[in-house]
């Protein structure tokens, strides 16, 4: 038995024997006519067939054993079981007749096609040695019989192996056709973003590996970029569709190159530029609203017999020169129209979607002037993949230090309380660790300027660079020789600065300011990006009014930690609290009265709450307490604390002070139920117990159900 790492693959050398042994017997038999009479047959023709299969069905499991480990093939295996089949078919023929003799061109065509040459052609040599013992060596054969056999056998065997090796050209071809497609497809969409021009002969220099590679490269951050944009247009405005429509690049039609659609009739093909609402927005330059319960007439971004859509909003993508490159487009099938803050965020995204063009521009230029385009390309597609703001601001950081060789760099970030403008370095490289987190208020600094007013400083070389103010008066940089602080811009809207400066460089040279300057811009989206998505998770988890998780995500919750406590057997408890008489509140005080009120107590609930509970808004004046790792006792000494903290506030309104109380139900898993919605409505009834009972106070279950048992007792007596 020979192991090959660590597993058996059977006898090799076993099979062989057999293998030899069978093709030899036979062979011998055959030379001397035997096979030809059944009758004849006796135990050395029959131990021949039993060595030919045996050591076929020995060296089938051990291929298959091979293969399932991921062991290579080995040409003897192939060899051993072409000559079993050629012996086991010379038997057959020999039994059987001359007229299947054919069946053995077959065989040696299958054979020569799917194994190794080598193997192939050791195998045609034994065919050959059989055609001999056959045809030549019995008297009544001739010569003429022995060389057609031998024609047919290389003839079907080179057949086979040029139509294999045809098919596989073909295939060749074929993927190398779809690959000049594909890339044929990324320079018409090139030329679209205006990354190249038409007949462009910018890359001759270069191989058309390199070419293919950049211009395959530049096309996917482009689109990632639409992707993402298209994302965050329809997360945030709810459409129906929600498409971003470019130019080609002979300004005559418009083509689709990203949506969000639930309609399967989204035209694909391109649109002429003069026509339709997506030409009207083209030609007037201006963004465009409209709404309507009958239907609007104009839009051709479906074919025919696409939804009837009652709501549109659409925003020209302009460049800074005021060229416009395409349409960004959003719809709706109800008759609720976009409002301005809508078309806001959706001329963001336009914006968005062009400063990802521009950014591949500029890349383009970088690449042509220097060599360290692969760290630049590393670094561009770091910011696009951060997550969140910390991955950018580290991302930031590393790609401007080895990109430019700079040995200080820090980012900061503005923001604006109460009508007030202050900055905070939120990272920096380590020799400056001691700056993170340092918040400063706006000043006449370098860096506050640089927020003012969105250019990038200083413009020209500092002379004393020691004196100079660059977060406030109370830090100072030393050392530096060559300083200059960019923007975060994404759009109109200033996010912080970028901070680079070296020691050793007199100066920044003109291709370092403009690496950085693509840094500054790439990450300003890329910021961008990540508060939008935070800000749409916060949308779609909290109650807008309250600031609490929304119903939705509190029936997740409670599932996640009431199947916690079912699965390790712990406690869990759910509290149902209702604002007693706030009808009354609204009625007699307005609904923005009671919508004051609904948020101090909601305040009151999580300060009181613990960390580890999940406080939300059930719906309506009724909150929702899930408290893991507690009992019923635990619940109703929070439950009383949430109680006596709402009773004791007073909300101060135009018509004098006013106090609320709370009535609270308690059910908790698993001493009352394990099952999630029972233990909401068991809460529920302990809540209403509450009210019917006098109200401002807590329940549990157990006081629930004796309640109603004394109730009973007392109507029978």
């Amino acid at each position: 038995m020979i192991l090959r790492g660590g597993r058996s693959f059977g006898i090799p050398g076993f099979s062989a024997l057999m293998s030899v042994g069978g093709v030899g017997l036979t062979l011998w038999l055959l030379a001397r006519g035997a096979f030809g009479d059944v009758g004849e047959l006796g135990l050395v023709h029959a131990g021949a067939v039993v060595l030919l299969w045996a050591s076929l069905w020995t060296v089938l499991v051990r291929r298959v054993r091979r293969e399932r480990a991921g062991a290579p093939g080995r040409i003897m295996d192939e060899i051993e079981l072409g000559a079993s089949v050629l012996s086991l078919s010379h038997v057959l023929i020999a039994v059987m007749g001359p007229a299947l003799h054919p069946i053995l061109y077959l065989v040696m065509a299958f054979l020569v096609s799917f194994m190794h040459r080598r193997a192939g052609l050791a195998l045609l040599g034994l065919a050959l040695v059989f055609e001999v013992v056959t045809t030549l060596l019995p008297s009544d054969r001739s010569l003429t019989e022995f060389a057609l056999h031998t024609i047919f056998l290389g003839l079907f065997a080179a057949l086979y192996q040029l139509v294999l090796q045809g098919r596989m050209l073909a295939a060749r071809r074929a993927e190398s056709d779809a690959v000049k497609n594909r890339v044929k497809e990324a320079e018409e969409r090139a030329r679209t973003f205006r990354l190249v021009s038409s007949g462009s002969r910018e890359d001759a220099g270069r191989t058309a590996e390199e070419q293919e590679k950049w211009l395959l490269a530049s096309v996917a951050e482009v689109e990632g970029a639409l992707s993402a944009a298209m994302e965050i247009a329809e997360v945030a405005l709810q459409t129906h569709t929600c498409g971003v429509f470019l130019l080609t690049s002979d300004d005559a039609h418009l083509r689709l190159h990203d949506c969000r659609t639930q309609s399967d009739a989204i035209q694909r093909q391109s649109v002429p530029a003069g026509e339709g609402l997506l030409g009207g927005v083209l030609k007037r330059n201006v963004p465009i609203r409209m709404h309507s319960a009958k239907g609007l007439k104009g839009i051709n971004w479906y074919e025919r017999g696409g939804p009837e859509v009652q709501s549109i909003l659409a925003v020209p993508i302009v460049e800074p020169g005021g060229l416009v490159r395409g349409v960004l487009v959003a719809d709706r099938l109800t008759p609720e129209g976009f409002s301005d803050n809508d078309e806001r965020l959706l001329s963001m995204v336009g914006q968005s979607v062009l400063r990802a063009i521009e950014v591949e521009r500029v890349m383009t230029y970088i690449r042509k002037s220097r060599d360290e385009k692969g760290r630049f390309f590393r670094a561009i597609q770091e910011l696009n993949s951060a997550g969140n703001p910390e991955q950018v601001f580290r991302a930031v950081i590393d790609s401007t230090l080895q990109m430019a060789g700079l040995d200080f760099c820090a980012v900061t970030i503005a923001s604006e309380e109460e009508g007030k403008r202050f900055h905070r370095v939120v990272r920096t490289s380590e020799e400056a660790k001691a700056l993170e987190g340092r918040v400063f208020d706006d000043n006449a600094g370098l860096v506050s300027t640089v927020v003012r007013y969105g250019t990038p400083l200083p413009g020209r070389e500092l002379r004393n660079m020691e004196r100079q103010v660059i977060f406030d008066e109370k830090t100072q940089l030393r050392g530096l020789s060559a300083l200059k602080i960019f923007p975060l811009q994404a759009g109109d809207r200033i996010m912080g600065t970028l901070v680079a400066g070296s020691r050793e460089k007199p100066s920044l040279d003109e291709d370092t300011l403009r690496m950085i300057e693509v840094i500054a811009i790439q990450a300003a989206q890329a910021i961008l990006r990540a508060q939008l998505f935070a800000q749409m998770e916060t949308m779609a988890t909290t109650d807008g009014l309250t600031g609490l998780v929304n119903h939705r995500t509190f029936q997740l919750r409670a599932d996640e930690l009431i199947a916690q406590a079912r699965r390790y057997g712990r406690k869990c408890s759910i509290i149902l609290t209702d604002i007693d008489h706030f009808k009354s509140v609204n009625d007699t005080y307005g609904h923005p009265t009671g919508d004051a009120v609904l948020r101090g107590v909601a305040r009151l609930l999580r300060q009181q709450a613990r960390d580890t509970d999940v406080v939300a808004r059930y719906g309506g004046e009724e909150f929702c307490l899930v408290m893991p790792e507690t009992d019923t006792e635990g619940a109703r000494v929070i439950a009383e604390r949430i109680r006596e903290a709402v009773g004791a506030e007073t909300f101060q309104t135009d018509m004098g002070p006013l106090k609320v109380t709370l009535s609270l139900g308690i059910a908790t898993c698993a001493d009352d139920s394990t099952e999630k919605q029972v233990l909401i409505d068991l809460a529920d009834q302990c809540l209403y117990f509450a009210k019917r009972n006098g109200r401002n106070q807590t329940v549990t279950v157990a006081q629930m159900q004796a309640g109603n048992r004394a109730a009973k007792l007392r109507a029978v007596s």
